[in-house]
């Protein structure tokens, strides 16, 4: 069986004529906002701004998260009006529109379903892939992830379809899927982290991003 895999690797890293592209895109802070921001400023719980920008321990960081609702007594309720009242960034779906003319595109996120339910009606459905909390009683009790790493996996996984992957994030949590993508970019990418990974051309606007993302179309 890893004979076959590696035999499969192999394979899908040449690039086959005519190969088809795919673009794999962040959710928060690439379309949306910062939904932990978000909550954040409603509450006044100022440790719940640490994001991905800023932990690379995504478990770590998830489990500060939770420990902090905990004590403060937030509900699901509460923040899925903290949510209700957020909209997409500027630009960012007629962004996503574009580029979905010209491409197929998949967000891989590490935010929840329930969290990002109302922000997908507001970009036109897109596909998400993501992960799921535990409610128990309006009580967010815990997560479930997907799967681990499955930013990287998904890569990997189109790969293994013959794709060629084309990638942009913000975040630490984004730098696997950039670096096994064909082609990775950072947008709207904080300071720490374009200093941190510079192997990827960091842009800030829309138009930029479409621009890079379009040459490397096939």
């Amino acid at each position: 069986m890893l004979d076959l895999l590696a035999h499969v690797q192999q394979w899908a890293a040449v690039t086959v004529p005519g190969q088809q592209s795919i673009v794999t895109l962040d959710l928060e802070g690439v379309l949306v906002p910062e939904i932990w921001i978000a909550i954040a400023e409603r509450t006044g719980i100022e440790a719940l701004r640490r994001t991905t920008r800023d932990e690379p321990d995504y478990d770590a960081l998830m489990r500060g998260r939770l420990e902090l609702l905990n004590r403060h007594g937030l509900t699901m309720s509460t923040i899925a009006d903290v949510i209700g009242g957020l909209s997409p960034l500027e630009g960012a779906r007629e962004f996503l529109d574009e580029l979905r003319t010209m491409t197929q595109v998949l967000l891989l996120s590490d935010t929840f379903e329930q969290f990002a339910t109302p922000l997908m009606r507001q970009l036109g459905f897109p596909t998400l892939l993501c992960h799921r909390l535990v409610i128990d009683s309006d009580r967010i009790a815990g997560y479930t992830l997907r799967m681990p790493d499955q930013k990287r996996q998904v890569v990997r996984a189109l790969h293994g379809l013959n794709y060629r992957v084309i990638a942009a994030g913000d975040s630490y949590n984004d730098t696997a899927m950039l670096a096994e993508a064909d082609a990775g970019f950072l947008f709207h990418a904080p300071a720490n982290i374009v200093t941190e990974f510079p192997q990827f051309p960091a842009v800030d606007q829309y138009d930029e991003l479409l621009t890079m993302i379009s040459a490397e179309l096939t």
